[in-house]
């Protein structure tokens, strides 16, 4: 019997043994292809020697120090690369331990930034629907995950809201891309017009979104006009990059490749790529600035923040990343897989979308192609895929719920960076005979 909380408390998952490359064991034997890197997280795969070394060497030197007393030079390193190789203008990184982390001090940061500059009226955070920021109560307040907040959303401050940029849900037909993002633009700006700009502290999304939309890219300028109506009215744009940042999607920060810089950015996954929890917030040197010149301090703080044995981790898988040139691979494998997944899925009367960006890809699922119908929440399509693809020995990350916190299913790829074209291949073989049991079981 286990003793532990896990996320199903009517079943124990299987006993992680061991893992290498790509591949997980349990203690039983069997390995499976981790064509997920878990939650997007193990982007240089398993048990990589030169992680591992650097970790050895920083737990002999210095395992732990609290920051209320002592820095460590690899945290010092790794602030110094991520603010050189982040985007434009980032003044300082904020360590801590993980994903939710990330996002619940990039709210306070920008709450304490508009309090410190004297408009302490600023107090509304503007995200989207059916988005995902953490499940500290101050992100879950922010996210429109319905599911998710339901329990909680008596103890959550909530957000002001606006559509999703979700074009295969959102755009109708006969309406052009441009045309469709540019509805999406007039209604956050209304939005923001009707709550009063002076009274809000910042806009919050997911450049690419992750786990409950399903690897949704933005549209075509979407981000720049978000970009340009926030300097208009004053407000911080913070990117939550926690899943699609740290070159998942073949650029280091997914939001570079819509060409705009945010104010603020939270990442964690691909930073430590799971051999350490650890995430970091980048904020606009201004932001920086402002407190530094005025009260001094960053009114936040936890325990493990800057630990030196997850900074030297992350730093150790940032100088692989750029080392083996990974993030072009990311590029070329991501193309490599994302036709394969059109070869086998790309008429799948069940496949309603294939998506995504680099190695950051999914598969909707739609129980009519033409109309988009849904399948029947009840059915729970995508725990079913789950099950049959890790009975074959192949995990993927499913969710349910992506139309609206209820409705539609997908699935999410994510494999490490150094997959391979016969790996990708492999994962893609193992995941149509997944979907197709799945589909007869239902």
């Amino acid at each position: 019997m286990s003793h532990i909380i896990h996320r199903s408390l009517r079943q124990v998952p299987p006993l992680a043994a061991g893992g290498e490359g790509i591949t997980l064991v349990d203690t039983n034997g069997k390995t499976y292809i981790d064509a997920s890197s878990g939650a997007a997280v193990s982007s240089l795969g398993h048990g990589h020697p030169d992680v591992i070394a650097a970790m050895h060497r920083q737990i002999d030197r210095c395992a732990y120090a609290h920051t209320a007393f002592f820095t460590t030079d690899v945290a010092e390193q790794l602030a110094k690369r991520l603010v050189e190789g982040g985007p434009q203008d980032m003044g300082g990184v904020y360590f801590v331990s993980g994903g939710s982390e990330a996002m619940e001090t990039a709210l306070k940061l920008a709450r304490q930034y508009w309090v410190e500059m004297g408009e302490p009226q600023r107090t509304r955070f503007l995200a989207r629907r059916q988005s995902y920021h953490g499940n500290t109560l101050g992100a879950l307040g922010v996210g429109g995950n319905e599911w998710r907040r339901r329990a909680f959303a008596p103890l959550l401050k909530d957000a002001l809201r606006v559509s999703a940029c979700y074009e295969y849900r959102g755009r109708a037909d006969g309406v052009s891309v441009d045309d469709y993002t540019a509805g999406l633009l007039d209604e956050l700006e209304t939005t923001i017009l009707r709550a009063g700009p002076e009274n809000i502290i910042a806009f919050v999304a997911e450049p690419v979104v992750g786990a409950t939309g399903g690897a949704i890219p933005p549209t075509p300028g979407y981000f720049q006009g978000v970009r340009e109506i926030c300097d208009r009215h004053r407000i911080l744009l913070i990117a939550d990059e926690v899943m699609c940042g740290m070159g998942r999607t073949g650029t280091m920060y997914a939001i570079e490749q819509d060409g705009v810089a945010p104010d603020i950015v939270a990442v964690a996954k691909g930073l430590g790529a799971g051999y350490q929890p650890i995430g970091a917030v980048l904020a606009h040197k201004a932001i920086v600035e402002c407190l530094r010149s005025r009260s001094g301090m960053f009114q936040h703080g936890h325990t493990y923040i800057g630990h030196p044995v997850a900074a030297a981790a992350a730093l150790a898988v940032q100088q692989v990343i750029e080392r083996d040139d990974l993030l072009a691979r990311v590029r070329s494998r991501g193309a490599v897989l994302r036709r394969m997944l059109g070869d086998v899925f790309g008429v799948h009367e069940h496949v309603g979308d294939i998506r995504g960006r680099g190695l950051l890809l999914a598969l909707e699922f739609v129980r009519d192609r033409q109309t988009k119908e849904p399948f029947d929440p009840e059915r729970k399509l995508h725990a079913a895929i789950k099950a049959e693809a890790m009975a074959r020995g192949l995990l993927v990350y499913p969710m349910g719920g992506t139309i609206d916190g209820q409705h539609g299913d997908h699935v999410l790829l994510a494999p490490p960076f150094i997959a391979t074209p016969a790996d990708l291949s492999e994962i893609v073989s193992r995941l149509s005979d997944a979907v197709e049991a799945a589909l007869v079981v239902g």
